[in-house]
């Protein structure tokens, strides 16, 4: 077991009384089973922290398993992704990546021994027929008039479903379970449907593909899964879950828990509805900084550690609740503020001249990467005459609770000297479009606040080099969309309608300290004074590209 001791919750509770009582050998195993449809969301997240933290701190293993049953969705760019986001999360699984499509012999042999047992049977009526009599919540279900075919037709025409000679739509394998039962999942439910699609791992071998519900609780008891973690909406599959398992002949008992998932607002983790913002072009693909896939927050410039620490702060219950989006957006500040190196960039640049500084002179000015972490040591900053700082850091006139620069008033250029605004210099259109100004050669470093009867200083501000500074790119990214609850839409409405137009603004005109300019992608840092920023990946040395992560304070409303 490790030696990290994780806050106690009711899934531990029973994995320690499961090892007390001496249950599975003293073995836990755990599995993550995503189906390979779509990429990996922060509500994955959640169950990846779940099943291999607990793998991890009893000793034990967490398989990857793709529950790979519907070729027509499937494709290897997912399973290549959610690999990708399981391993930047920080976790390994155990052997191999496993396919439940690796099974696929073996759950046809299982389906065979439920036919031999009079427990399934090939229903020939047409799917609209089967759903109807299948009833509702109110409604019982009908027997389907082919419930009593005997083995041996039942296993000629699995044997024909399995050989192609039908079409699709035309014969199931469903359970035979009870009609009458309150719980829809066990009246009669669909085994086997054929397909006859291609599948990414097993080619043209099969046109008959095992429902999910068929696979997953086999998948586990082949693969000697102790504890089948599972999200709430899957508690009234349970028993479906303890049937099949129950009437076949497995190596392994497998026990199914389910624990609440993780809902946040102002977004949706409907992979339909995800995907759908992919193909409609709403979202410059799954890794689009703004959407909530594990590939978007990356990209956006989250860290593993802020995911998985958000995740452990919700922690593991049966009760379901909407997290608020500032949550998130507060832990991913958490670990930025402690790690990411800071520089300056500068959004809206307005140019300050420097009257009484040297032509053609240069000094290095020396500043801290974090100024509450020595460690990471220091960076220079070239000063030249000409420099940029943000157009909202200067007015003509303000009153006192106005701490930037004002003219004929004075401020520090942080990390460097004091200067006072002299003069500005407009275009014809009477804008703004630069500032000139002097500077005090005696203020490196010192503190002139009350020199010669001046006042005190109005505040400090960032810049930016004129010559040595680089120009970037910026892209401001906001929330998706612009209620909590977009996936709740009145009568008419598509949660498209939603979307909030704000979600991104494109800057191209901001300049960047030329010591981050040729940061890799995915580099983190804090722009001081405007909030954290992740080098894209469309990034390049001549024109950066960064992403804004957070804001260096939460500036949505939470939910009321």
């Amino acid at each position: 077991m490790s030696e990290a001791k994780a806050p106690s919750n009711f899934i531990r509770q029973i994995i320690d009384r499961d090892l007390a009582e001496g249950k599975n050998d003293g073995r836990v195993v755990t599995r993550f089973p995503p189906e390979p449809n779509g990429y990996l969301h922060i509500g994955h997240a959640k169950s990846i922290c779940l099943n291999f933290g607990i793998a991890d701190s009893y000793g034990g293993a967490c398989h990857l398993r793709f529950d790979d049953t519907n070729p027509e969705k499937e494709e290897d760019q997912y399973i290549r992704s959610i690999q990708r986001d399981v391993e930047w999360l920080g976790f390994e699984w155990a052997g191999p990546v496993r396919f439940a499509s690796g099974y696929f012999d073996q759950l046809h042999d299982f389906a065979l021994q439920l036919i031999d047992k009079g427990l399934a049977y090939v229903d020939t009526q047409s799917p609209e027929k089967i759903a109807e009599m299948r009833g509702n919540f109110t409604t019982p279900g009908q027997n389907s008039p082919h419930r009593d075919r005997s083995v041996e037709e039942n296993r000629a025409l699995f044997a024909r479903m399995r050989a192609g000679e039908f079409d699709e739509g035309e014969a199931v394998l469903r359970a035979r379970i009870d009609m009458q039962s309150p719980n829809l999942n066990l009246r009669d439910p669909i085994l086997y449907r054929i397909r006859k699609k291609a599948h990414h791992q097993t080619g043209d071998k099969w046109v008959i593909y095992p429902m999910y519900d068929f696979t997953h609780p086999l998948s586990d008891a082949l693969e000697g899964i102790t504890h089948s973690l599972c999200t709430l909406e899957f508690e009234d599959h349970r028993p479906l879950y303890d049937w099949l398992i129950d009437n076949v002949d497995v190596p392994a008992r497998p026990r199914q828990y389910e624990f609440s998932r993780l809902n946040l607002n102002f977004t949706v983790t409907s992979k339909r509805r995800l995907k759908l913002l992919v193909d409609e072009g709403h979202v410059d693909g799954w890794d689009d900084p703004r959407m909530p896939t594990l590939s978007g927050l990356r990209r956006r410039g989250y860290t593993p550690a802020a995911i998985r620490n958000f995740c452990e702060a919700l922690g593991v219950s049966r009760a379901d609740s909407v997290i608020d989006m500032s949550v998130l957006e507060e832990a991913v500040r958490d670990d930025l503020n402690q790690h990411a190196p800071r520089a300056f960039c500068v959004l809206n640049p307005l140019k300050l001249v420097i009257e009484n500084w040297p032509e053609g002179h240069e000094e290095t000015l020396v500043a801290p990467v974090h100024p509450q972490d020595e460690a990471m040591g220091s960076r220079e900053m070239p000063l030249t005459r000409e420099v940029y700082i943000d157009r909202e850091d200067f007015r003509e006139e303000a009153n006192k609770k106005y701490k930037r620069l004002v003219l004929g008033d004075r401020v520090r250029l942080r990390y460097g000297y004091v200067v006072r605004a002299e003069s500005v210099v407009r275009d014809d259109a009477g804008e703004i479009v630069e500032i000139r100004c002097s500077y005090d050669p005696d203020t490196l470093g010192k503190n002139p606040e009350n020199d010669e009867g001046q006042g005190k200083l109005r505040g400090v501000i960032h810049w930016v080099s004129a010559g040595r500074g680089v120009p970037c790119e910026v892209r401001l990214y906001d929330r998706l969309f612009q209620v909590a609850n977009p996936a709740k839409v009145a009568e008419g409405e598509s949660f498209l309608d939603h979307l909030n137009p704000e979600s991104l603004r494109v800057l191209s005109g901001c300049v960047v300290e030329p010591g981050a300019a040729g940061a890799v992608a995915e580099t983190r840092f804090q722009f001081e004074r405007e909030g954290y920023f992740s080098v894209d990946r469309d990034s390049t040395a001549a024109r950066p590209v960064f992403n804004r992560t957070a804001g260096l304070r939460e500036s949505w409303p939470r939910e009321a």
